[in-house]
């Protein structure tokens, strides 16, 4: 009896096919049906397995897009020395990692459209959060209470102000955008002090013991595969 071996090719590798082929697209149709399209023809791709692995066409193709500079900037933060940077530079070099790896802006400045649109807000909101989680987790944050939350909330809104200076920005090695970001993360800082000291303030801490009561019952979610931000189990 012959054994037959299923030689078709995995979902991850058909979509790598269509996403390179549609970044030739991008820049000129956005993440379009008319760029989906394209990229089943240039990648000779059967159209019916095209939409059951992609069944919102170029829309999951630019989730793919995004979810790659993810992989890409974890690769490139787990070979970087970060020995004797203070936390808060380790955050910034690793947005940073994550801007550089993108090597089409045009794509990214597309995507942003794209994921403001009502529809797909939802989708860029959870891509973000899964970028931030994905630097914290990298970075070791082993925070179980409301912290897991406020970290990368925050970090969301430092990530997202980033990048929007970013598609804009025709410095030098972006240099401006570095600087923006340093800015953003010292105001961070300074929220972070400003915290501290109400805590530690003897006349405003009694007032902060129901605050801080329903903050110790938040605790972090469990690892699970549908929550976002979710990237593997968390230790």
């Amino acid at each position: 009896m012959t054994l037959k071996h299923d030689t078709a090719p995995a979902a991850d590798d058909v979509v790598n096919q269509l996403l390179d082929a549609a970044l030739m697209h991008v820049p000129f149709d956005g993440w379009s049906d008319a760029t989906f399209a394209a990229a089943v023809s240039d990648a000779g791709v059967d159209r019916i397995v095209a939409d059951a692995i992609c069944p919102r066409g170029a829309v999951d193709l630019a989730v793919a897009y995004h979810k790659r500079g993810d992989a890409l900037m974890l690769e490139q933060l787990a070979a970087e020395d970060m020995t004797g940077l203070r936390f808060r530079d380790k955050i910034a070099r690793a947005v940073q990692l994550r801007l550089e790896v993108i090597d089409d802006k045009e794509a990214v400045r597309r995507g942003t459209t794209l994921f403001s649109l009502p529809q797909y807000a939802g989708d860029g909101v959870k891509l973000i959060w899964g970028t931030v989680d994905a630097i914290w987790t990298a970075l070791g944050d082993s925070s179980e209470d409301i912290n897991w939350y406020t970290k990368r909330g925050t970090l969301s809104g430092v990530y997202s102000a980033t990048v929007l200076y970013w598609l804009g920005d025709d410095s030098l090695d972006h240099q401006a955008t570095w600087e923006f970001l340093d800015r953003r993360i010292d105001n961070v800082m300074q929220f972070e002090k400003l915290k501290a000291k109400v805590q530690s303030n003897p006349l405003l801490k009694p007032l902060m013991v129901g605050p801080n009561w329903l903050a110790q019952q938040i605790r972090a979610p469990e690892a699970r595969d549908d929550l976002p931000g979710s990237v593997g189990p968390r230790t």
